[in-house]
C-alpha cells in the first residue's frame, strides 16, 4: 500500500485543525479588542472567518478547472488572506502581550487601541510582503569544488527554484525572471523544481551557453509530470530525469522528485545513473534539501535544492527548520560536499513574502585549491 493513503489524510486533518484553531484565535481576539458582543455580529464575524479559508480551498480547485480572470482574482484574494491572516495572528498575539502589560500599570486600558494597532501593523507588513514577492533579488555566492576542471574555474551557475508559474505568477513574471537571469550572463542555468504550479512557462528567451537544465519538484507531480515536460519541450530547457550530462569535465546530474504518495531509494537512484563517477567533480540538481548523507557518500561535490521557500511567510521558517533541520535554507559546506538550498523565486498560496526575500542564486565556481576571497559568502543585490 502506498504511504500516500495514510500521509495525505493525516496531512489534511492536521491542516484543517490548524486552520480552525488559528481562525478561532482571530475570532476571539477581534471580539475582545473591538468589544463585539452582540450575537448577530459575532455570528457574522464567525461566518466571514469560516468563508475566507474555505474560499481558498474552493478557488484552488476552481483555478485548476478553469483559467480565466475571475477564477484567478478569487484565487489571489483568497490566497492573500492566508498570508494576511497569519500575519494578523502574530500581531494579535503581540497585542495580547501589550494589553496584558498595560494592565499592570493602568486599571482599564482601552482594548480597541491594541486591536487597531494589530490590524494596522498586519496590513502594512502584508502590503510589504506582496511587494517583496514580486521583486526577487540576485544572490551572489562563490563555491569551491575539489578538483574542479580548469575550464570551469570562474564560471557561473544561475539557480532558479520554486517559481510556481500558475494562476497568479504568469508569463509576465516569468519574462522578468528570464531577463534578470540573462543579465547575469550565466554559463549554465539550473532549475531545481516547482517551476510550474498549473500553467506553462514562457522560457523561450532563457539563455546559457552551456545549457539550461531542469528537474521536477513536488508541484510538477501535482500538475502532471508529462504536462510539465510537454511545456518544456518548446523551450531550450533540457530535462534531467535521473540523467547526467558531462560538460567540460563536470558531471551535471538531475534526480527527479518522487511521484505523489511514493518514496524512492535516493542512493540507488544516484548509483544507477549511467556513467556517474563518484571520484569526479559533480553538480547535483534535486528539488528537496534532503538525502544529505546519501549525496555525501556518493561523492557529490555541490547539491542545489529549494522546496522550503525559506518558510515564505513569517514565522513559518521556524517550522521549516524543524522539518528540514539546518539545511532548510542557505549555504552549507561540509568537507568536499556543499549544499545550497535556495529560498526560491516565486510563491505558493499567498502571493506574499514576509521574513525573507525571493531570489535568483548566481554561484561562481572555483577550485578548492585556489585562494578565493570570501569564498562561499553570499552577497545580495536587488
Amino acid at each position: 500500500m502506498s504511504r500516500g493513503y495514510i500521509v495525505i489524510p493525516l496531512f489534511v486533518l492536521i491542516a484543517l485543525s490548524i486552520l480552525f484553531f488559528s481562525h478561532y484565535f482571530v475570532y476571539f481576539s477581534l471580539a475582545h479588542f473591538f468589544g463585539i458582543a452582540a450575537p448577530a455580529r459575532r455570528a457574522m464575524l464567525a461566518g466571514i472567518l469560516f468563508l475566507l479559508p474555505a474560499s481558498f480551498i474552493a478557488s484552488s480547485i476552481l483555478a485548476h478547472w478553469s483559467d480565466n480572470f475571475f477564477c484567478r482574482a478569487v484565487y489571489f484574494c483568497s490566497g492573500l488572506w492566508l498570508g494576511v491572516g497569519l500575519t494578523l495572528i502574530v500581531t494579535l498575539a503581540l497585542a495580547w502581550g501589550a494589553w496584558g502589560t498595560a494592565r499592570l500599570f493602568t486599571p482599564s486600558p482601552r482594548p480597541a487601541i491594541f486591536g487597531w494597532a494589530a490590524v494596522a501593523l498586519a496590513c502594512l507588513y502584508s502590503a510589504y510582503g506582496v511587494w517583496n514577492a514580486y521583486h526577487p533579488r540576485v544572490r551572489d555566492l562563490t563555491v569551491r569544488i575539489k578538483d574542479l576542471p580548469p575550464a570551469w574555474r570562474g564560471r557561473k551557475v544561475a539557480q532558479l527554484s520554486d517559481v510556481h508559474l500558475g494562476s497568479i505568477l504568469r508569463a509576465g513574471f516569468a519574462s522578468r525572471l528570464v531577463a534578470r537571469v540573462n543579465a547575469e550572463n550565466p554559463d549554465l542555468v539550473a532549475i531545481t523544481g516547482d517551476l510550474f504550479d498549473g500553467a506553462d512557462g514562457k522560457l523561450e528567451e532563457l539563455a546559457a551557453p552551456l545549457g539550461i537544465y531542469f528537474v521536477t519538484g513536488n508541484h510538477e507531480t501535482y500538475l502532471g509530470v508529462e504536462r510539465a515536460y510537454a511545456a518544456l519541450r518548446t523551450t531550450p530547457v533540457r530535462i534531467l530525469a535521473d540523467e547526467m550530462v558531462v560538460i567540460d569535465g563536470l558531471q551535471v546530474i538531475g534526480v527527479s522528485y518522487p511521484e505523489r504518495g511514493h518514496s524512492r531509494d535516493f542512493a540507488q537512484a544516484l548509483a544507477q545513473i549511467p556513467g556517474f563517477d563518484p571520484a569526479l567533480p559533480s553538480l547535483l540538481l534535486y528539488h528537496s534539501p534532503t538525502h544529505i548523507a546519501e549525496a555525501k557518500a556518493a561523492g557529490i561535490s555541490l547539491q542545489l535544492s529549494g522546496h522550503a521557500h525559506h518558510g515564505q511567510l513569517f514565522p513559518i521558517q521556524f517550522i521549516s527548520r524543524l522539518v528540514y533541520g539546518r539545511y532548510y535554507h542557505g549555504l552549507h559546506m561540509e568537507g568536499d560536499y556543499t549544499l545550497y538550498a535556495s529560498s526560491g523565486a516565486g510563491t505558493w498560496g499567498p502571493t506574499m513574502r514576509t521574513g525573507n526575500r525571493p531570489e535568483i542564486a548566481v554561484i561562481q565556481l572555483e577550485s578548492s585549491s585556489a585562494c578565493v576571497i570570501c569564498s562561499g559568502l553570499p552577497r545580495s543585490r536587488q
